[in-house]
């Protein structure tokens, strides 16, 4: 995680001399993307794919990305083909990496099908990619509206960095709701819910729940308790991937206080058009030439 955010870092900065460029197609879209292939075994010449994939896959309903039905199949068709044919790849030639555990994992005597190992496939990569890129980019937005946030930050970074990566993901909210079915009848805040009824829960909104949060719409990298929901409500349908995108997180500021301490938002986001991802498709920044 740490070479490829430093790659990437030294990168935008060197592509930008004059200290402009946009964070997500530089910086906080390539980095979960890598690092999830390079867990997978996929090869770097097929990320940006897989990055095109996933984008239409979670942007279906923005005119940038796509609005055709049958462009979205296809891609679901392709990712799931691309999926299986990896899989079988390492049936016969293990390597060392995710897909390879994916494929020799037995519980009782039974191993995953590849239809199945392309479920999981299509959930990591996109899972893994997305989220996380839209939480690194919320977070130096946030910084940039709360300048005193990242002073506080910066000045002792070890010491705020496990709260503040909490805090950017509460803040960010990538996954603004998801939809349960009831397994049995459950009463809710005075309302009788039917077993079988579809439940939606807005994660979104209870990050701000005034009722859990001391001035919830305050971005405070020091806040403590924090109990977002950010990564899920918890138990079997917490995140996966939760300790992964800390560590990204984590990295990526650290890289960019170590790099270039002063970047900042230079522009205004241009913000996915979706009711189920919080994201944001181009963010401009500045910052000041190292020395």
């Amino acid at each position: 995680v740490r070479e490829r955010a430093r790659r990437l870092v030294t990168g935008m900065v060197s592509n930008h001399p004059d200290g402009h460029g946009d964070l997500v197609s530089e910086l906080s879209g390539p980095l979960p993307l890598q690092v999830i292939c390079d867990m997978m075994g996929i090869p770097e010449a097929d990320h940006q794919q897989i990055f095109h994939w996933t984008n239409i896959i979670l942007g279906f309903g923005d005119p940038d990305l796509t609005t055709d039905f049958e462009e979205f199949m296809k891609v679901a068709i392709d990712i799931g083909g691309y999926a299986t044919a990896l899989a079988e790849d390492r049936r016969a030639h293990p390597r060392d990496d995710l897909t390879t555990a994916l494929v020799a994992a037995e519980v009782d005597g039974e191993r995953l099908s590849s239809s199945e190992i392309a479920s999981f496939f299509i959930l990591l990569a996109i899972a893994g990619n997305e989220t996380t890129r839209n939480a690194i980019s919320h977070g130096v937005l946030a910084l940039t509206r709360y300048p005193e946030q990242r002073e506080i930050w910066w000045n002792d970074f070890a010491t705020h960095t496990p709260t503040a990566v909490e805090e950017i993901v509460r803040w960010a909210s990538p996954v603004v709701y998801m939809r349960r079915t009831t397994t049995r009848d459950v009463e809710v805040g005075g309302v009788t819910i039917a077993a079988g009824d579809k439940v939606t829960m807005w994660y979104a909104s209870a990050n701000r729940d005034e009722t859990k949060f001391d001035n919830p719409w305050l971005f405070d990298v020091t806040r403590t308790p924090n109990h977002h929901v950010g990564f899920g409500g918890g138990g079997t349908h917490f995140c996966l991937g939760a300790n992964l995108a800390r560590r990204e997180i984590a990295v990526v500021f650290e890289e960019l206080r170590q790099r270039i301490p002063d970047i900042a938002v230079s522009g205004t986001p241009s913000m996915l058009l979706s009711s189920f991802i919080h994201g944001i498709k181009t963010l401009p920044v500045s910052w000041s030439a190292p020395a």
